[in-house]
């Protein structure tokens, strides 16, 4: 099943593909500098809506072409045609090999825990769908990035540059691992809708 067609969702939210209709919205995730500052080189500044609808068609067609857990979710919340946020499991550089999980919410948002909730779906079900860890990367500033990840239940193993020719923190989730907020329990399975060198300091 490609990743396009799987549609996830949680008390709050509705996770499903991306499409070219929504680069407006998406525009004032990746648009905004509070969120783009934190994205390059993984992701490029997207400055106008036709950037944006290009990225979509490129996130759209990759989506079509690889297998799970890999992929890219808009993130809505149930019930409203409201985009919040995005959730994206890639391959990192240089070996394609480690499975990142990244999530971007407009800031209009923030504050609500809609990307703890998100991308805690997202990572119950690449469990279930062959990955074994999951790493986040954040910028040493970034602290909400941080903060996001220690929720989720992710361990710092350290810093590295071998990811982006960055210096980053390091941040890795185990099945195990992953956990609800509300009372530190093992986390349980979102539903899902058929539809689409490191070093310690």
């Amino acid at each position: 099943m490609a990743t396009t067609h799987v549609m996830l969702r949680t008390p709050r939210l509705v996770l499903g593909p991306w499409v070219v209709g929504d680069a407006t919205a998406a525009l004032t995730i990746f648009g905004r500098e509070e969120v783009a500052r934190w994205l390059t080189p993984a992701v490029e500044p997207i400055h106008d809506e036709a950037e944006m609808r290009a990225a979509l068609e490129r996130w759209e067609q990759e989506d079509a072409e690889v297998d799970p857990p890999v992929g890219h979710w808009a993130v809505r919340r149930a019930g409203e045609d409201v985009v919040l946020g995005s959730i994206t499991l890639r391959r990192m550089p240089p070996a394609q090999e480690d499975l990142e999980l990244a999530w971007q919410f407009a800031p209009d948002h923030w504050g609500n825990g809609y990307a703890t909730e998100a991308a805690r779906a997202v990572a119950a079900w690449a469990f279930r769908n062959s990955a074994h860890e999951l790493f986040a990367v954040t910028r040493p500033a970034n602290e909400r990035a941080e903060k996001l990840a220690r929720r989720l239940g992710m361990q710092w193993v350290g810093e590295t540059d071998k990811y982006y020719d960055l210096r980053l923190q390091v941040f890795r989730l185990r099945p195990p691992d992953l956990v609800l907020p509300s009372d530190g329990q093992r986390s349980a399975a979102p539903r899902v809708a058929p539809a689409a060198g490191m070093r310690r300091t």
